[in-house]
């Protein structure tokens, strides 16, 4: 098993109020932001920071198909080994895959489940291990 293997890697904060958020979490937290364009032309992500640390996403879910009704949600990720045998554990376990495995340049391959309880998360496998 790899040392990010059961750790949480990653918190995204999924809004419609990107500059809202971003005003919040510098008031309260201290928060800087960097934006990058998502691969693939999906818009900007914006990376929270405390001094050189990355502390958290938050990316514009407007007008994402299937999310009009969700309200906005920080999303946390799960780091496994293997993404795909996750996914499949995830379903054998009783769980449901809400989007199925997918790479994202550079960050890793993730997937989007829900336990059998009904909390939503994402699994990943980092691209850096």
């Amino acid at each position: 098993m790899s040392d990010s293997h059961g750790k949480v890697l990653w918190n995204e904060l999924n809004t419609r109020d990107v500059e809202g958020a971003k005003a919040y979490y510098t008031a309260v937290c201290g928060w800087t932001f960097d934006t990058m364009p998502v691969a693939g032309g999906g818009g900007d992500y914006t990376v929270g920071k405390l001094g050189d640390d990355m502390v958290g996403g938050i990316f514009d879910i407007t007008g994402m198909p299937g999310l009009d009704n969700v309200p906005a949600h920080w999303l946390t990720y799960i780091g496994v080994d293997d993404v795909d045998a996750g996914s499949a554990a995830t379903k054998s376990a009783g769980g449901k895959v809400i989007r199925e495995p997918f790479d994202i340049p550079n960050v890793g391959r993730i997937a989007i489940v829900e336990d059998p309880t009904g909390a939503v998360f994402g699994l990943m496998t980092s691209a850096t291990g």
